[in-house]
């Protein structure tokens, strides 16, 4: 085989079979194959896009580039749930505990935060002593014991994705739906789960902002997914606004305890309960979504939840007093209130800019080796629909810097639009599922 002739064949619209894209990739991964030619590669799928049958064979070859988790002994399913992020999407910090509760396995393994998105690792940091740097036998051991883990991951998981996706960073081939589809699937299966929950975001603090395209990326994930024997569904879900109330790290960790507490906004509950109902319905612990949201329901009720996240906190060196304190949780030395310039209804928010401003603050990072302030963040008090008089709060932002607050305030203000007229229904919360048993 010749780099240059499988070029030329994607460049063309050709198809590739499974053992080239074997060599292509393991060859990159193998130092054989220099950047140049990959770039080329990845270009050309840019514009050529694959055919299934190509996504899936570059997702397993990705995938078994490394090291594969094998949980096999443990007694029942294992499950997970991906994100593709948006603005307050603080879901898995719910669903990990109330799934273990539950009697599945969640092996967890999430990244950080990448733009105006937030990172789970990120939110889990922001917990006095919390580990997300587990080495795989610790992974396994506080698996085994309390059903659940939540880590980075690993340099034995997908390197072959590593190498390619920092060169799809300077190549501007990153918005490719068939590799960001190889990309995540090849982390998310390495975990070794059974059954996999997508929560594919649209609008406009997602990274898809339209609905068709979000619908075709969760079509190529679930397809890839059953291609490689995992059971799959995916819930295209509403990103057009932060999701509960709280933006920023520590934030959004007090605002899942208020979840697993009984109380918390309505919209971040009834996602994560819709979510943890496919997850026990995948996982076959239950026999319909319906079972499954009563299952969660009752998890969070009895504090079962609550107590698995407590056990999850401890067992990864963490504090698991903010459970009942989340004073402990680290806080910014300044408050102040963003008010409405104008009397009206909110008609809309763009989501992106609240984010962006949340990053701007220190709570993300604008380069790569920034350091996040995990006490800052914003605290959402109108939203689309809401009726606000001139000089009312819109929201609260808590900060560090003077000078970060004064470049963060514009932002937030024009992502509000005010009017005298309430904006049409708003777009339901879960707009498709995909998959199986959708």
């Amino acid at each position: 085989m010749h780099v240059t002739d499988l070029i030329r064949r994607k460049r063309d619209g050709g198809e590739l079979q499974r053992n080239e894209i074997e060599f292509l990739i393991n060859g990159y991964t193998r130092d054989v194959i220099p950047d140049y030619q990959m770039s080329a590669w990845l270009m050309a799928v840019l514009i050529r896009g694959m055919s299934r049958a190509e996504l899936a064979a570059l997702t397993e070859t990705m995938l078994n580039s490394g090291k594969v988790l094998d949980h096999s002994d443990l007694p029942a399913p294992k499950v997970d749930k991906h994100s593709t992020g948006g603005v307050g999407d603080k879901t898995s910090l719910v669903l990990a505990p109330v799934v273990a509760a539950g009697g599945l396995y969640v092996p967890m393994i999430s990244g950080r935060g990448l733009g105006h998105t937030g990172g789970t690792l990120d939110k889990l940091e922001s917990i006095p002593g919390f580990n997300v740097n587990l080495s795989v036998t610790d992974f396994r051991r506080v698996m085994a014991q309390c059903g659940a883990g939540m880590i980075g991951q690993t340099a034995e998981t997908a390197p072959a994705d590593k190498r390619i996706y920092a060169l799809r960073d300077v190549t501007g081939t990153v918005e490719s739906p068939y590799l960001i589809c190889a990309s995540i699937m090849s982390k998310k299966l390495a975990e070794g789960i059974d059954a996999l929950v997508l929560d594919v975001k649209t609008g406009s603090g997602a990274f898809m902002k339209s609905e068709k395209d979000a619908i075709f990326l969760a079509e190529l994930m679930v397809e890839t997914g059953q291609r490689l024997g995992k059971r799959m569904t995916a819930l295209i879900t509403d990103m057009s606004q932060p999701l509960g109330r709280a933006v920023g790290n520590a934030n959004e960790v007090a605002e899942c305890i208020d979840i697993m507490n009984g109380k918390g906004p309505d919209d971040l509950r009834e996602l994560c309960l819709v979510l943890c109902a496919w997850m026990f319905l995948l996982g076959k612990r239950v026999k319909s979504v319906e079972e499954g949201r009563k299952l969660a329901e009752d998890l969070i009720a009895s504090g079962k939840a609550q107590d698995k996240f407590r056990e999850l906190i401890r067992l990864q060196g963490g504090n698991p007093e903010v459970i009942d304190k989340p004073e402990l949780l680290p806080q910014a030395r300044h408050q102040v209130e963003i008010v409405s310039p104008a009397s009206g209804y909110v008609t809309s928010t763009m989501c992106e800019d609240i984010g962006t401003a949340c990053v701007l603050l220190g709570g993300g990072r604008e380069k790569k080796e920034d350091a996040v302030d995990p006490a800052v963040g914003i605290m959402v008090h109108k939203k689309p629909g809401d009726k606000v008089s001139a000089g009312e709060p819109l929201c609260t932002v808590a900060y560090n810097s003077q000078e970060r607050l004064e470049r963060a305030r514009p932002l937030i203000l024009q992502s509000y639009k005010i009017d005298s007229v309430p904006p049409p229904s708003a777009e339901p919360l879960v707009r498709k599922i995909i998959g199986d048993m959708a």
